[in-house]
């Protein structure tokens, strides 16, 4: 119950300090910041439900950011749908294609998984690169309007778009924590700890990791929707591979397969990212080796290295405890003995 209280306060604390962040840091580009590290958040937490807690490495989601970043961007400019209608409508639609690509993909396993979500990532990157009459193609897509007033609510400023999008991280956060401790959390984990055990016990794994898989992807598109308004400019780069493997370094430094890694990682690496501005020309061979290393010696990430290390704490805290139990038992008996002999002997 205390740990429950304190993981309570821990989440009160940050959730105000997100808050109150934008209201003690004048600097604006802080602000710009924090609210893309907040989109690919909400990225990586769509790749940490199906990666992390089902087991399936997908390396399409960067694709599928993108498809929700230009459905938007489309919906808005060229059709001149209301943003709200075509921002529900781009997610709605990249879902569905997650729909149609689970169905097909999830009949392969492992690494074949894996490679068939890469293929069809960098096929989405060719079509949104070569289509350039509906994408721009090289050139861009510019125009993307801003999110339109809701009632009252403005979104037309910096820090208006801030506490936007910090609203839908909360709300995914929230879903996760639902769909992790509840029983079809449970089963997306029995999955990924045995797919063959999961079947003999009756669990119908196509039907569980298609819905994992579309839910990851409408998590992805949602960011990717975010994106565009943010922004409202958008290159077919925002589909390449190493936007991909971005995602894929945040949720491995955070931890993969925890609540808290999708923050950690992503934080820690754009933190660390913008200080090494200067070595830019250099980025992947700095954070190829760091990430390899983290992986060989921190292979669970920093919440999940922290977490098992509590666990190893509470663990070591309950043996000591059963043993100073015992010893007192032991002793209390010994005690006893003593007691019925001299008084036989008396």
């Amino acid at each position: 119950m205390a740990i429950l209280e304190k993981r309570r306060l821990w989440l009160a604390a940050l959730i105000a300090a997100a808050i109150l962040f934008p209201l003690f840091v004048a600097n604006g580009y802080y602000v710009h910041m924090m609210t893309i590290s907040f989109i690919w958040m909400i990225a990586v937490y769509g790749l940490n439900l199906f990666a992390g807690y089902t087991g399936y490495l997908s390396l399409a989601h960067a694709g599928f950011f993108a498809i929700g970043a230009y459905a938007l961007g489309i919906l808005t400019v060229k059709a001149g749908w209301p943003f709200w209608l075509a921002f529900a409508t781009a997610c709605l639609l990249t879902t569905l294609i997650g729909v149609f690509v689970g169905l097909v993909a999830l009949r392969t396993k492992e690494h074949f998984f894996a490679i068939y979500t890469l293929c069809v990532g960098y096929i989405i990157y060719l079509i949104i690169d070569k289509w350039d009459s509906l994408t721009g193609g090289v050139r861009g897509f510019i125009g993307i309007p801003a999110p339109a007033d809701i009632g009252p609510l403005s979104f037309q400023t910096p820090v208006a778009q801030y506490y936007l999008v910090l609203f839908f991280l909360l709300v995914v956060v929230w879903i996760m924590h639902r769909l992790v401790y509840s029983l079809t959390g449970r089963t997306y984990i029995a999955i990924r700890n045995s797919e063959e055990l999961a079947l003999t016990l009756g669990i119908s794994t196509m039907k569980n990791k298609l819905a994992s898989f579309v839910l990851s992807v409408f998590f992805t598109s949602l960011a990717g929707a975010l994106y565009a308004s943010f922004i409202r400019f958008l290159g077919p780069d925002i589909a390449y591979v190493s936007v991909m493997f971005d995602f894929l370094t945040y949720l491995l430094v955070g931890g993969i397969g925890t609540l808290a890694g999708p923050v950690v990682g992503t934080l820690l690496v754009t933190f660390l990212s913008q200080q090494l501005q200067f070595l830019q020309d250099y980025r992947m061979l700095i954070f190829g080796p760091v990430l390899t290393l983290l992986i060989i010696f921190y292979p669970h990430g920093i919440a999940g290295g922290v977490i098992r290390l509590k666990a190893k704490r509470e663990e070591a805290r309950r043996l000591q405890l059963e043993a100073t139990q015992a010893s007192a038992e032991l002793a209390a008996a010994s005690r006893q003995e003593r007691s019925e002999r001299y008084a036989k002997e008396g």
